[in-house]
């Protein structure tokens, strides 16, 4: 059964890839999966946001918001996650990831 969902999760991570990776084959971009969610909940309309939630779940949401790197998300997508998956109160989001160059 776990190969089934894994199978299903990949299947949707390549359509996903497809559309919102284009610089990319959809094999190659689903061997970095969480880049390819955090583009979708990023700049994906509402039809493929719901259709990742119910491949993926929200776990892996979840996952892709915490390591995400900088520039992967925008200020309005990173605030909108946080709240939708209930990972802070109102007004306590985390700053956005960002680059640091040098030491």
């Amino acid at each position: 059964m776990q190969a089934i969902n894994q199978n299903l999760k990949t299947q949707a991570v390549q359509a996903m890839a497809k559309k919102y990776i284009w610089w990319q084959t959809p094999i190659e971009a689903a061997t970095w999966p969480e880049r390819v969610i955090a583009q979708v909940m990023n700049i994906g309309d509402f039809d493929d946001a719901k259709y990742l939630i119910e491949s993926v779940g929200g776990e892996a949401l979840i996952k892709t918001l915490k390591n995400a790197q900088a520039g992967w998300f925008n200020e309005r997508s990173w605030y909108y996650w946080h709240y939708r998956l209930q990972l802070c109160k109102l007004g306590e989001v985390p700053s956005l990831p960002v680059r640091r160059f040098g030491a």
